[in-house]
């Protein structure tokens, strides 16, 4: 693995941080398309970075004006997309057509099978989205679509909790044992500190910006596997944008 594996003494105990800078991603450009992607993905393969934990898939994808995803299957995956810039339209087998923008979580529960096609809606600008697919605990359900609007104030200087098992405090609804929280941080006056239950993983992906996680700088792209560790501490954030599972 290419990545670098930092080990710390905390409370007698070995914990870890792996970090994994955004140029070690895999790439893909078909022209319309420029996709990085976090764990393996379509012709990239590693075999060190094949998800983690539930978490499977992390691209991060620039679609240009007026090009997108023609109509294409899925089944068995939890799918969520996570607009960053630009508008992002949806439509699937179910009849569902929608418009994702800055702010807005879409959720896909693919189940039994389900068809949809993502197009940059916009002809003038491009559409910049995080689509992340993690592995549900069950399989064969009735597809479904959820969608919902987390605004900025929501996610400033604090992390949000956007998607859950049970859909707590108006977070979308994922068939996984899996938690995902959203936050923005600029600035010294905004940070956060989570606190992991026993036995829990984490993953931290940074969407944009550059933020410290318990002391050590990240970036646009950079993600990071946590292991035994019990609190994480988030700070000196410039414009910011990260999600953590």
């Amino acid at each position: 693995d290419r990545s670098p594996v930092r080990f710390f003494l905390c409370n007698g105990g070995i914990t870890m941080l792996e970090i994994r800078k955004s140029t070690d991603r895999g790439q893909a450009n078909f022209g319309w398309l420029q996709s990085h992607h976090t764990f393996s993905f379509g012709n990239y393969y590693d075999p060190q970075q094949l998800g983690f934990s539930d978490p499977l898939v992390i691209n991060d994808d620039r679609v240009k004006p007026a090009k997108g995803f023609d109509t294409h299957g899925h089944r068995d995956m939890e799918i969520f997309s996570y607009v960053l810039e630009g508008a992002l339209e949806h439509k699937d087998s179910m009849g569902t057509g929608s418009v994702i923008r800055p702010g807005d979580v879409q959720m896909m529960s693919a189940g039994s099978g389900i068809r949809h096609s993502e197009y940059n809606h916009s002809r003038e600008e491009l559409v910049h989205f995080l689509q992340i697919w993690i592995v549900p605990d069950r399989k064969g359900v009735t597809p479904r679509y959820q969608q919902q609007h987390f605004s900025d104030a929501e996610k400033r200087g604090r992390l949000r909790l956007i998607i859950s098992p049970d859909g707590a405090e108006g977070s979308l609804s994922v068939y996984q044992d899996v938690r995902v929280y959203a936050g923005l941080f600029n600035g010294s006056e905004e940070s956060a500190d989570f606190r992991l239950e026993d036995n829990r993983y984490a993953y931290l992906h940074v969407a944009r910006g550059h933020i410290e996680l318990n002391g050590h700088f990240l970036s646009a792209g950079d993600g990071v596997r946590i292991r035994q560790e019990q609190l994480l501490s988030l700070r000196h954030g410039q414009m910011a944008e990260v999600l953590l599972f």
